[in-house]
């Protein structure tokens, strides 16, 4: 895999860190551009952030790859991939589930009055989407999901629970994965739906999380929908969700916020001593950095995977599981190792006096473990990499 960029892919990557510094001096930058936040301002709600989105669209940024017929550029996805790089490394607001996720979803399976509707307002950053996939009891197995969507009339009734809903409180939309054929084989009786979520019968409830990170159960009561209401085939959801969550993965687990998180591990443990002894020039700790490097530089290779296989055109499902199980987990290991050698001043907070780089890796040890359930858990990424990377079967 040769991973040089061309003359083009680096001028645009010059382009979108020009467009960003213009960005950086907006006032209230630092409501959508925070490295701090561990490349999480995008689940963050607020006009700025949505501004600065809108702004993205205006410039082009967003729907690049997608066909031209539906407003997009038809350019490599290698473009979009340095600008999620880019956008993470400073921790703005990625491209998005809408762009991603969504948006290629309906593309390929939705009707066109769906994409008609839909795809303007992904482009413009005008619409936000929750997605509906975990429910209590289900845990990471999709499914076995138990959201019940029963057929009235030309429409469906649905009744049941979802769970870990990011976004369900600010969004717009619902991507919603429901049961429509209980009789059929768990992987076959599922369909996906687009449901306002001001729909009556919708009801949100906040779930706080570490991290200062909300989430959401959300309570369907007597929801009523229409036949608009269906994504692609009836029944054929759980193809959809698979592929949704692939395109999750290739466009929110970037590698420029570890490359920055392992830096800036670098710099924390250099003024530190032990016993009177810089932590430099301590053995155990030299041979601890060296091998999380050369993890980082694995992490880095397994990314240029996902990319590789999404700019020839495939759904990367297992290099952006197998980049995700070892990034997300990496991310931990280094905040970890950082936090042993700090000793009690790495667990001050923000703002506490004598804090650490600001008190950055005490809020990074929180909010690391919900990278590894976020866009589908370890334990199904390892999945997904046995059965279609290994092909090993079942039970």
């Amino acid at each position: 895999m040769d991973f040089k960029l061309s003359p083009e892919e680096m001028a645009f990557a010059q382009g979108v860190r020009a467009f960003l510094d213009e960005e950086a001096q907006h006032p209230d930058a630092h409501d959508f551009m925070d490295p701090d936040r561990d490349a999480h301002s995008q689940l963050a709600n607020s006009r700025q952030r949505r501004d600065f989105c809108k702004r993205m669209g205006a410039k082009g940024y967003l729907g690049m790859s997608w066909p031209k017929s539906v407003g997009g550029q038809e350019i490599p996805g290698i473009f979009e991939y340095l600008l999620n790089e880019e956008l993470a490394l400073r921790g703005a607001p990625l491209i998005g589930k809408g762009v991603g996720c969504i948006g290629k979803t309906i593309i390929r399976h939705g009707t066109e009055e769906m994409q008609q509707r839909f795809l303007p307002l992904i482009l413009d950053a005008e619409v936000e989407f929750a997605l509906g996939y975990s429910e209590p009891g289900s845990g990471s197995d999709l499914a076995s999901l138990k959201l019940k969507a029963e057929a009235d009339g030309d429409g469906w009734v649905l009744n049941g629970q979802k769970v870990w809903t990011t976004s369900a409180h600010f969004a717009e939309w619902y991507w919603v994965a429901a049961r429509t054929d209980p009789d059929a084989p768990k992987h076959k009786g599922i369909s996906v739906f687009l449901i306002p979520m001001d729909h009556p019968g919708l009801t949100v409830r906040p779930i706080e999380t570490m991290g200062h990170h909300r989430t959401n159960e959300v309570f369907f009561d007597n929801v009523r929908i229409g036949p608009d209401a269906l994504v692609g085939e009836l029944n054929k959801g759980w193809t959809y969700v698979c592929e949704a969550l692939d395109f999750e993965r290739f466009t929110f687990y970037t590698v420029n916020p570890l490359l920055q998180k392992f830096e800036r591990a670098l710099e924390a443990l250099r003024t530190r001593a032990r016993h009177g002894k810089p932590l430099s020039e301590d053995m155990g700790v030299r041979r601890a950095v060296g091998r999380l490097g050369a993890e980082v530089e694995t992490a880095k290779m397994l990314q240029r995977r996902v990319v590789d296989a999404a700019s020839k055109g495939g759904v990367p499902a297992i290099e952006a599981a197998m980049y995700k199980v070892f990034s997300t987990r990496l991310g931990q290991e280094i905040t970890n190792f950082v936090l042993d050698h700090l000793g009690p001043a790495g667990l001050l907070r923000k703002g506490a006096e004598g804090a650490v780089d600001g008190g950055v890796w005490e809020h990074f040890y929180q909010t690391t473990p919900l990278d590894t359930i976020g866009g589908g858990t370890s334990e199904v990424q390892k999945n997904i990499i046995a059965r279609r990377g290994l092909g090993l079967p079942l039970g």
